[in-house]
């Protein structure tokens, strides 16, 4: 049996409580989204600590998610109703797949010139 390297992990269910109570309780927390890294300074660990442990406890891993869910419906929401900044919407709806493109169609056009054409008669 291989022996572990490192400080034991802080994670128990009383823990995972915590941040689950994150989700429901950002905003008096001041964050106007909830963000992983309000998580971290929530619970008082590091965001690569966090990243582990949802790598691990998929409870964790369901937590992570519901903040980038509830993070994504809130920018959009804010971003259309004009509540968020625009240019903070568009950098974290770029976190969630969103961006921004110009379709650029190119159009061209032809012209058939006939040289010495014989004259019809």
């Amino acid at each position: 049996m291989a022996n572990a390297v490192g400080r034991p992990t802080k994670y128990n269910a009383e823990v995972q409580a915590v941040a689950d109570r994150y989700i429901g309780d950002f905003v008096n927390q001041g964050d106007v989204v909830p963000s992983q890294a309000g998580l971290c300074v929530w619970l008082g660990i590091s965001k690569h600590t966090s990243q582990e442990w949802g790598k691990i406890h998929p409870e964790f891993s369901a937590t992570l998610e519901a903040i980038k869910v509830i993070q994504e419906k809130l920018t959009l929401s804010g971003g259309l109703t004009s509540t968020f900044n625009a240019t903070i919407c568009k950098l974290l709806l770029a976190n969630h797949g969103y961006s921004e493109k110009q379709q650029i169609e190119e159009k061209s056009e032809t012209t058939i010139r006939l040289i010495d054409a014989p004259d019809a008669d």
